[in-house]
């Protein structure tokens, strides 16, 4: 049998989620009244952040970071293309943020977030207005060879400040980004060696190896 205190309070929870639901406007008003917020912060204190660098191994830059219960898991993979003609001496940032059915129960399987798209451009317009990252510093050989950095953010968690977080999971990212070693092939072109191979190489040296 449930104990009586037990019941009473999930009773009194099913109570003030209905009331939430129903009367959103009315239920946000009473915690206004008392300067507090409904996780029971001050209005003017920030939530917790946390962060964790290097949470994705396989890439070449990683962040985990939370802001409050909001969750943003952030990787870079590093990849050489040929730059544009227009600009010949500069690389490129691709910026994509996934709102997967797990971060939200308002996210429903097969239909994707609206605020995902929007998310992904104002992220991307961020990124490259604020000079945070210098595009010439990813050409490799002008007119041939430069960096295309893929950012990947995925929500596990959407609990507000979606932006705020995506943006700080994707400057750690960053801060943690190690750029792969690269060097020449047979052909003249410029190919991502891996540490094996790098150190087995005679004669030739890594192009973009300080």
């Amino acid at each position: 049998m449930v104990p009586a205190n037990v019941s009473g309070d999930l009773s009194s929870e099913m109570e003030v989620d209905a009331f939430r639901r129903l009367f959103p406007l009315r239920y946000l008003e009473r915690f206004l009244l008392d300067s507090i917020r409904p996780d029971a912060r001050p209005l003017g204190r920030a939530r917790d952040t946390s962060m964790a660098l290097g949470a994705v191994a396989s890439a070449d830059g990683s962040a985990l970071v939370k802001i409050g219960c909001t969750t943003m898991l952030a990787a870079i993979k590093m990849e050489v293309m040929t730059p544009s003609k227009e600009s010949p001496d500069e690389g490129s940032i691709a910026v994509e943020f996934y709102m997967p059915p797990i971060c939200s129960p308002h996210v429903r399987p097969g239909r994707p977030a609206k605020e995902a798209p929007v998310v992904s451009k104002q992220l991307s317009d961020t990124i490259l207005s604020s000079g945070m990252i210098n595009l010439k510093e990813q050409c490799l050989v002008s007119g041939k060879a430069a960096w295309m950095a893929y950012l990947d953010i995925y929500c596990l968690d959407a609990d507000g400040s979606l932006f705020d977080a995506a943006l700080l999971s994707a400057v750690a990212a960053f801060s943690h980004l190690r750029i792969p070693v690269v060097s020449l092939n047979e052909d003249g072109r410029v190919v991502v060696v891996s540490e094996e191979n790098e150190e087995r190489k005679s004669g030739k040296e890594p192009v973009n190896k300080g």
